[in-house]
């Protein structure tokens, strides 16, 4: 029999409602290899074993009785630590709220618990998913499963969801939630050779995630396939009154219309992203996804997104801006680390709780967002960025009038080593740069596994598609998945 920890989401829920094995046990076996893996990869920062197997015996209990199952019936997920999860320790990677077990449930996890799923535990992340490697986690860096072949370097699982796409392609996980504010959930998919899909902007409710950029975060799934993603999804989206940026529009039953027949489409392909000096490897990739799609029966067209080069300066002036209002409410007084110096006053107690929660590249962002925010630089930077995020948006209405989807590379290399670019920010930064348009646009986009570099380490191609078009950019996901066949995975070394 095939190993359960081997099975992906449609797999486990239909063999548990089928009876091939009971939720107990599929519950048990990803326990065990988060056991087994937790102090080489790190990927959780809190492990919930006997949540999973509380959540399991419901499902098993509701089979028995004839009751009917959820859409993610006796499928054990990790969580990453960004949702509030009751009485479970919500950190967001950060010192800051350690130690913090929220009272109450955040929309899109009470969700999937709804739907039948269980939780294995609380995943790693960069600390307030200010990261693109995983490296600004107060609880330590998540180490990827992948390695190049004869070296032992560590990689990264990229950011800020890298708890979540090493749990996954590590087969600790059959699925796991992730957020996307500027690619995180894309660039870690692509990172780890697993799919991920950040839907429309306000496709799944915000309430009760800590925020990070209000404007620009949104939780989606992350799975080892494309079917898994549009199942988890189904469960996740909806609308929820306690969001106000919530879309009050039905959820599509997306993995039963799933379809990889592309003929009548039109993909399009912004020439824009071909950078100069472009990885030759995901040159390579991005190339064979357009032949695949034409393969779909796909046309492709050559499109422009002329405001493309000013979305990386953009999306990091908005971004921080957004942060440093929203991190206002990590003060020591309510909630999380106090640190009260002897004698100190209320500004003192502030000062000294921030500079010992926070990490650097929170603070980073902090000063930047407070800087564009202030009274001489507002319009020079914070109005001038909004008005290009217009512009870029504008850019997408544009070219959806000639095509349906957008195709297009989701990081410009592959997976990193650890320390390899923590020094350079601007480095870092630039690995956003695929993925930050569709996020300052509001659109739903997908990572596909789709190859390997020459050092045998994954790479991902990235569907970018029409605001609500969840159901085109799974469909194109689809195509690609079937035609590259892509079944790697990282030799097991934990």
């Amino acid at each position: 029999m095939t190993e359960l920890t081997d099975l992906g989401v449609a797999a486990i829920r239909d063999g548990v409602a089928a009876g091939t094995f009971t939720a107990t046990e599929v519950a048990t076996a990803f326990n065990a290899a988060v056991v087994q893996a937790q102090d080489a990869l790190n990927a959780f920062i809190v492990t919930t074993p006997d949540v999973a197997l509380a959540a399991a015996a419901k499902v098993d209990a509701d089979r028995a009785a004839g009751k009917p199952l959820g859409k993610m019936a006796g499928v054990p997920i990790g969580m990453k630590d960004l949702f509030a999860t009751q009485g479970v320790q919500t950190t967001a990677a950060s010192k800051i709220l350690e130690g913090f077990k929220p009272e109450y449930e955040s929309t899109v996890s009470q969700k999937l618990w709804d739907a039948g799923a269980g939780m294995l535990g609380k995943l790693n992340l960069d600390q307030f998913a200010m990261g693109s490697s995983n490296e600004t986690s107060a609880f330590g860096n998540v180490v990827s499963p992948w390695r190049r072949p004869n070296d032992t370097a560590p990689l990264a699982p990229g950011g800020s969801s890298g708890g979540s796409s090493a749990a996954v392609a590590a087969r600790l996980a059959p699925a796991a939630t992730g957020t996307d504010t500027g690619g995180s959930i894309r660039q870690p998919a692509a990172f780890t050779g697993i799919s991920g899909i950040k839907p429309t902007y306000g496709r799944c409710s915000r309430w009760g995630v800590v925020a990070f950029a209000s404007s620009l975060d949104q939780a989606g799934p992350m799975a080892r396939d494309v079917t898994d993603c549009a199942i988890m999804l189904e469960a996740m989206a909806g609308f929820d009154p306690k969001d106000s940026t919530s879309l009050d529009l039905p959820v599509p039953d997306w993995s039963a219309a799933l379809s990889s027949d592309l003929r009548g489409k039109k993909v399009g392909i912004p020439r824009e992203y071909r950078l100069d000096g472009m990885d030759a490897d995901v040159a390579r990739v991005w190339d064979e996804g357009i032949a695949w799609l034409k393969d779909a029966g796909a046309e492709v067209i050559d499109i422009s997104l002329p405001h493309t080069k000013y979305a990386l300066p953009t999306y990091y002036i908005i971004a921080p801006a957004e942060a440093s209002s929203n991190l206002a409410r990590y003060d020591g007084v309510r909630y999380g680390l106090r640190d009260l110096p002897q004698g100190a006053g209320l500004q003192d107690m502030y000062a000294a709780t921030r500079a010992a929660g926070f990490g650097d590249e929170v603070k980073r962002r902090i000063l930047i967002g407070t800087y564009v925010l202030s009274a001489g630089f507002y319009d020079a930077y914070y109005t001038q960025a909004q008005k290009v995020r217009t512009l870029i948006a504008r850019d997408f209405s544009q070219a959806f009038e000639q095509v349906d989807v957008i195709l297009a590379p989701t990081a410009p290399t592959a997976a990193f080593a650890l320390g390899e670019n923590s020094d350079d920010p601007l480095a870092m930064y630039l690995n956003d740069v695929f993925s930050v348009p569709a996020s300052l646009a509001g659109l739903p986009a997908m990572s596909v596994p789709a190859g390997l570099d020459r050092n045998g380490l994954p790479l991902g191609l990235q569907v970018i598609g029409k605001a609500f078009d969840e159901q085109g950019v799974l469909n194109a996901g689809l195509a690609i998945e079937q035609r590259a066949a892509f079944t790697a995975r990282p030799t097991r070394w934990w």
